[in-house]
C-alpha cells in the first residue's frame, strides 16, 4: 500500500502545495522562500530517507509566520494521511542529538492525541533573516495535524543554527514512521540500537547497530557481520 500524500492549501496570507512519500529515498523539491527554512525542510526529508516537495507562496512582505506554519500544517496533515491506520509502525519514540556544542532531545507519541512541550529558548531572535521563534510554531502546527506529542527538550546550546537544526534532525529520528513493522522486544531496542546493560543498571552503556537478521535477544557481548561497535551512550547515573 503507498503512503503518499498530496496535500493543498490556500489562505489570504499563503497557497501552498506538499507532496509526501514516506517510502521514498530522500528526493527533495522545497521553495517556500524562506531559506534558512528551506535548508531545514531539506534536512528533514534527506535525513527521514522521505520523498518531500514544498512548493509555497506566502505574505513575505509581512514577515514568515504564515509561510512557516502554514507549511507546517501542511506536513503534519499529510504525514497523518500517509501514516493512514499507522499499523506497523512504532508510536512512541525518543532521539537525543548532539550538534557540536549543541545537545537537544525530541520525544514524539504519534497515538492521535495532539500536544507539544518545548523546553528551550534560542540564544538570538534571529538565523540571518529568520526568527527564531518560527522553529516552534512551525512543530506545533506539524503535532497539532498529524495529530501527535512532539517534546523537545534544549539541554545546553548556544548556537541559534545548531539548535534549530539538532530538532529538525532530532524531531525525524524520534519518528517510527520508517518501520512497517514491531520487533518481538521492542521495549529493549531503540531503532535498531540494543543497549548492552551495565552491572548496575545504569550509567555507560554500550551501543550496537543490529541487522534485520539478527534476533532482538541475543547476547550483546556477541560480534559478527550483523553486529557492530556504533558508539557509547550515557544516561544519568543512580
Amino acid at each position: 500500500m503507498s503512503r503518499t500524500a498530496l496535500i493543498e492549501r490556500q489562505t489570504n496570507e499563503t497557497r501552498i502545495q506538499l507532496e509526501l512519500n514516506l517510502d521514498g529515498t530522500g528526493t527533495r523539491r522545497i521553495a517556500t522562500g524562506v531559506g534558512f527554512f528551506d535548508h531545514m525542510l531539506e534536512l528533514l526529508a534527506r535525513h527521514a530517507g522521505f520523498d518531500l516537495t514544498v512548493a509555497a507562496q506566502g505574505d513575505l512582505h509581512v514577515d514568515a509566520h504564515h509561510t512557516v506554519e502554514d507549511v507546517g500544517i501542511c506536513l503534519g496533515k499529510a504525514l497523518g494521511e500517509a501514516l493512514g491506520s499507522k499499523r506497523g509502525i512504532r508510536r512512541y519514540g525518543f532521539f537525543t542529538l548532539p550538534m557540536e556544542e549543541t545537545l537537544v532531545t525530541c520525544a514524539v507519541d504519534l497515538g492521535g492525541r495532539p500536544y507539544w512541550v518545548f523546553d528551550l529558548e534560542f540564544p538570538t531572535p534571529k538565523v540571518g533573516d529568520f526568527d527564531t521563534e518560527l522553529v516552534i510554531d512551525f512543530w506545533q502546527a506539524v503535532a497539532a495535524t498529524v495529530p501527535g506529542n512532539i517534546h523537545v527538550k534544549l539541554h545546553h546550546g548556544r548556537n541559534s543554527h545548531h539548535i534549530a537544526e539538532a530538532i529538525f534532525k532530532g524531531a525525524r529520528r524520534a519518528c517510527g514512521w520508517r518501520s512497517r513493522s514491531t520487533r518481538a522486544r521492542p521495549e529493549f531496542e531503540h531503532q535498531g540500537y540494543a543497549l548492552a546493560q551495565s552491572d548496575t543498571g545504569f550509567g555507560l552503556k554500550v551501543i550496537r547497530k543490529i541487522s534485520p537478521r539478527s534476533s532482538p535477544t541475543h547476547d550483546p557481548n556477541e560480534t559478527g557481520p550483523h553486529c557492530r561497535d556504533a558508539g557509547l551512550f550515557l544516561l544519568g547515573t543512580r
